[in-house]
């Protein structure tokens, strides 16, 4: 990693848009397995048997601690902390001064941890609050952090494993576990457990949107916890997730795993100086466009306005409040068009310019994955996270569309590059193509937009 600072870099580049476009960001692989069985059998476990996900190693962890910091992070989030508490989890945001969103991540209150909260998650929004958390400490405030990378640019093992038990039958697996019937649990809040004899916390929620937990505990205890869960679920059919399988969760959960960051105004001009260009990484797709506001999203355009709560003063409020009065775009998945995802695959066998290379489980291929979303000529949206689920066997994205364009709706994904970015993850030789959709809720599945959160 360099020393230059992402200011610098885009002094170099000329432009956000500019630096984004080109900067390589290296393919990221989950530090899992890549399969255990065949990634669609391991996606199809979670809708009908029971599925387990090892989430000790892709995501950075925060550590936060210090009788400052819950008023710290009330200035830059507009999540509320008036009932935050030990055995709560929430989906921590932060947007800029014009509302816009900066990132997400899961922020636990931990009472077993030494610094007491920890931040999961990409490591877009971590950035900002370790920006912020140094900026009090050197005021004299009461806060701290310790950063842990994820398995990827970290040495020895992470503090905690983190372990997803979900599908039709993670009940039943939990049940054999317990040896009784499985506590009651409110969504997003932390449970005491024991398995294998071993104290263990379980966070209420799914990656995939169907029935389970997060098991999560000292590393120490991995291996005792992993294998008696194994054992359990093996009269229920359980799979082991590998990282091919795990990366396409978002598509079903409906969450948008790495949203623009709408860092680059001038609100956030000393966050620039301060954070490694090699930090920010790259944006992908067939959206063009000069300003890099284009590239920005809302809370409400991508579903996570239920994060929101006007109860306190946080920057960004006056212009979120804006934002919420008259949402411009929606959540949706997209389905996309059997026929015209085929075309795509025929075109690396035939003579000529291909399409560009569509993968299978997933076809990101940027940090940010931006793909214009148009009705006609119009430009209607943005498509983010695309890939295939074998359950359904669809191929799907999710995307911001504007207000009124309903459910049922056709549309088309604008799919590659023109001009091509000069990045590695892009193949230079391809053409762009239009890829017809239709709008669907996201999430798809009706029992995780319906039952999942209740």
């Amino acid at each position: 990693m360099t020393s230059e600072s992402l200011a610098e870099a885009i002094t170099r580049a000329g432009s956000p848009v500019e630096l984004l476009r080109n900067q390589n960001w290296p393919a990221f692989t989950f530090p899992v397995a890549p399969e255990f069985t065949n990634w669609r059998d391991e996606q199809r476990s979670w809708n009908t048997t029971v599925a387990l996900m090892d989430q000790s190693h892709h995501m950075t962890q925060l550590f936060l601690g210090g009788a400052d910091l819950l008023p710290l992070l009330g200035t830059i989030s507009p999540n509320t902390f008036a009932t935050f508490r030990p055995g709560v989890a929430k989906q921590l945001i932060s947007v800029n001064k014009d509302g816009y969103l900066i990132g997400d991540g899961i922020l636990f209150y931990n009472e077993d941890a030494p610094e007491g909260l920890v931040l999961v998650g990409h490591h877009i929004l971590i950035d900002w609050v370790r920006y912020n958390v140094e900026k009090a400490e050197a005021a004299g405030k009461d806060v701290h952090y310790r950063l842990e990378a994820n398995s990827h640019m970290r040495q020895g093992p992470p503090t905690f494993y983190r372990y997803e038990l979900q599908g039709p039958f993670a009940n039943e697996v939990m049940e054999k576990l317990f040896a009784g019937p499985v506590p009651e649990v409110k969504f997003f809040h932390i449970g005491d457990f024991t398995i294998a004899g071993r104290t263990v916390k379980g966070l209420r929620h799914g990656m995939a949107g169907q029935p389970g937990f997060e098991f999560f505990g000292p590393w120490a205890d991995s291996e005792p916890v992993r294998d008696a869960i194994l054992e359990a679920g093996a009269e229920f059919g359980i799979h082991r997730v590998g990282a091919k399988a795990y990366s396409a969760t978002p598509l079903e959960s409906g969450w948008v795993p790495t949203p623009f960051p709408a860092v680059f105004d001038d609100d956030l001009a000393e966050y620039r100086e301060w954070l490694p260009a090699a930090r920010i990484g790259s944006v992908a797709g067939s959206l063009i466009s000069d300003d890099v506001r284009d590239f920005y999203l809302t809370p409400y355009d991508i579903g996570l306005g239920r994060s929101v709560r006007f109860d306190h003063d946080f920057h960004g409020r006056e212009a979120l409040e804006r934002h919420a009065a008259a949402p411009r775009r929606r959540k949706v998945t997209l389905l996309w068009n059997a026929e015209d995802v085929a075309g795509v695959v025929r075109s690396q066998l035939e003579p000529g310019t291909p399409a560009k290379f569509l993968d299978f489980p997933k076809a990101r291929y940027g940090l940010y994955q931006m793909d214009e979303v148009r009705r006609g000529e119009d430009l209607v949206g943005i498509s983010t996270d695309a890939g295939y689920i074998a359950y359904e066997q669809l191929y799907m994205s999710l995307a911001t569309l504007d207000e009124g364009i309903d459910d049922g709706a056709e549309v088309e994904v604008v799919w590659g590059e023109n001009p091509v970015s000069t990045k590695d993850s892009v193949d230079q030789n391809h053409r762009q193509v239009r890829i017809r959709a239709t709008v669907a809720p996201a999430p798809y599945h009706e029992w995780a937009r319906t039952v999942y959160r209740a």
